[in-house]
């Protein structure tokens, strides 16, 4: 049994197995669609965990809680005092957090000229202020406990830069060096860091960007996809997971071969 500064105690839960049982407490953001509510699912599926959801929308929050018997915490994490407040509820709730997913997200498309400054402003302040915020209230619980998982959902612009989505290429390529940093605090205190790098993912993102995905390729994939490599990853302890897979290729060649990356990309991104 270990005990916080703030006197909440916790006891350290297994791991993962092969089969996907736990038993844990996991808060999901941006559960009320998208990635979000597919990772839900999955871990629900999966079995062993209780499950917390927060997202924006109520009314879609609530429908995906009471199909997986969750528990529902509406919350703007974009907020400070919403997302304090979150963290609080989910702790007197259950008196421990060990697997946090960080899916909520927002884009903008469109130039970067014509981009008004508050819209920059928001999508870095929800995609990378908000996650650092939450990581930062939950991760003493988990060092605490001396157990963890801590899973952040980033994106492939944040490794290679997407045009027409500069300060979202930015936030996400932010949240990627985030991720490596704590990663090596992180080492030998029992508490595990998991990014994800989704690319084209079939959710209302796209609706909610001001601009519908046009390009034929790559093709979006659902978000059930990510939210299967979501829990494999959480079985088999992987640090950086792109999905789909092939997606590694491109950042390797961007990697060891800078100019013939920049050629392809801009003949064929």
């Amino acid at each position: 049994m270990a005990r916080t500064d703030s006197g909440v105690s916790y006891r350290p839960v297994p791991e993962l197995t092969e089969h996907g049982a736990a038993h844990g407490v996991a808060l999901v953001t941006g559960a009320s669609s998208g990635i979000g509510a597919a990772v839900a699912r999955q871990l629900a599926a999966d079995g062993g965990w209780r499950l917390l959801l927060t997202g924006r929308d109520r009314d879609r929050l609530d429908a995906v809680a009471e199909a997986l018997s969750a528990t529902a915490v509406r919350a703007d994490l974009d907020d400070q005092d919403e997302t304090e407040h979150l963290v609080g509820e989910a702790l007197r709730a259950t008196g421990r957090i060990d697997l946090l997913v960080a899916g909520a997200g927002i884009g903008w498309a469109g130039p970067f000229h014509t981009m008004p400054l508050s819209a920059a402003t928001r999508v870095v302040s929800v995609d990378l202020v908000a996650v650092i915020r939450l990581v930062r209230l939950v991760l003493p619980h988990m060092l605490a406990a001396r157990s963890g998982h801590i899973v952040l959902i980033g994106s492939v612009a944040g490794t290679f830069g997407v045009r027409g989505e500069a300060v979202y290429s930015a936030a996400k390529a932010a949240v990627a060096t985030f991720a490596d940093a704590l990663r090596y605090e992180l080492d030998g205190t029992g508490v595990h860091l998991t990014h994800i790098l989704p690319g084209v993912v079939d959710t209302p993102f796209f609706e909610r960007r001001g601009a519908p995905y046009t390009r034929s390729r790559p093709r979006p994939i659902p978000p059930e996809k990510v939210a299967d490599a979501v829990c494999t990853a959480l079985r088999q302890g992987r640090h950086d997971v792109y999905v789909p897979g092939w997606l590694r290729l491109p950042a390797y060649v961007r990697g060891v071969a800078p100019g013939l990356y920049h050629r392809l990309a801009a003949r064929f991104g």
